[in-house]
């Protein structure tokens, strides 16, 4: 049987629950197609910063880089000040474990309420990949005179030739492997304004997908009409592929207009070494305890993961199953007006991994 190594973070607030009933699916999936996942649990985040004053110990990053993925539940905790955790756990592991990539399927799920008007799950369906480890991410800059009427304040998004080139070549092969007929990938930068860094950003995706993408349709839109685009017509939509900050941006308007941060998943991948797959939402400290938080885009996220590993049977099984629970059973994906309890949603799609379920 094969067996992969799996590390989890269930993090702060709901984290722990989502994670649960993520799990849960996980083991069921792996049963019903055959494969083991051996997963160890580690204890990062909120709670573990107040009681030892750390972070992301060098010594629990180091284990983490022994695992073939890693499954997150949720950072923050309203007794730390923003940007620890967010710094010191979420980007240490992105920048430590070069996860370059971080992916985001937009997709809008049957029965899910949408806020953009008269829109149905084939307007909008299509996916974003974001520059992970560069730009203006890489906390480069300085005060002049901080603290004075004169001060200067400097941000330095910083884009290598390398760091370019190897996200666009993931979003020029994942184009032309995604089951899609615009086979289309659309850059997304702001190059009448930024006109060192999308000059580079825009030249390295003409050259190469010229040369080695022929089949690839290029398209380019500027970062505010792929704002309004992505209103107006998200169908217009196959691939977008875009720098950290810009990329951040439009992957939280796509999380709203598939329905909310409670079905929104995404990966930071490392395509040769470890990745990492979380849902988008936050922690949601208010409802922790209380058995009513989402818990599909954790599901969704465990969903990603398998794909990831190349378990894409199983992962397909789940997302059925999410389309099961999203069009027959949920009211709302809110959470305590899902209808059902937290515990209750992952019961219903380990119930729906049967095809004669979703039947019924």
């Amino acid at each position: 049987m094969k067996t992969y190594k799996i590390a989890v973070i269930p993090g702060d607030g709901t984290g722990g629950e989502v994670v649960r009933e993520g799990n849960k699916v996980l083991t069921a999936v792996a049963e019903k197609y055959g494969f083991k996942l051996d997963r160890h649990e580690y204890d990062l985040g909120g709670e573990r910063y107040l009681k030892t004053g750390e972070v992301l110990p060098d010594s629990v990053l180091e284990e983490l880089r022994g695992y073939q993925a890693i499954y997150l539940g949720a950072v923050g905790h309203p007794d730390v000040k923003p940007g620890i955790l967010e710094k010191g756990l979420l980007l240490k592991l992105r920048f430590s474990l070069e996860q370059y990539i971080n992916l985001r399927p937009v997709k809008l799920f049957p029965g899910v309420d949408c806020p953009l008007k008269n829109k149905k799950p084939e307007d909008i369906d299509f996916v974003v990949v974001r520059e992970n480890n560069e730009g203006l991410y890489v906390g480069e800059g300085e005060f002049i005179n901080k603290g004075t009427p004169q001060e200067v304040a400097v941000q330095v998004s910083r884009n290598t030739r390398h760091g370019v080139e190897r996200c666009l070549r993931y979003a020029f092969e994942y184009t032309r492997k995604r089951n899609s007929k615009k086979k289309t990938l659309t850059l997304c930068g702001k190059t009448n304004v930024l006109t060192y860094a999308f000059d580079l950003w825009e030249r390295v995706f003409h050259e190469i997908g010229a040369k080695d993408y022929p089949d690839v349709k290029r398209d380019y839109a500027h970062v505010d009409a792929t704002c309004m685009w992505m209103v107006k017509n998200p169908d217009w939509f196959d691939v977008i592929v875009t720098d950290n900050m810009f990329g951040d941006i439009i992957t939280d308007l796509g999380a709203m207009i598939q329905g909310g941060m409670g079905i929104a998943a995404g990966g930071n991948l490392n395509p040769q070494g470890v990745s990492m797959f979380e849902p988008i939402g936050g922690s949601a400290p208010k409802y922790t305890g209380k058995n009513v938080i989402n818990p599909l885009a954790a599901i969704c996220a465990g969903q990603m993961l398998l794909e990831h590993l190349g378990e894409t049977k199983a992962a397909a099984e789940i997302e059925e199953s999410v389309k099961w629970v999203t069009a027959k059973k949920l009211k709302s994906l809110a959470a305590g007006k899902m209808g059902y309890s937290t515990t209750e949603v992952g019961d219903l799609v380990v119930k729906g991994l049967d095809p004669k379920a979703r039947i019924a």
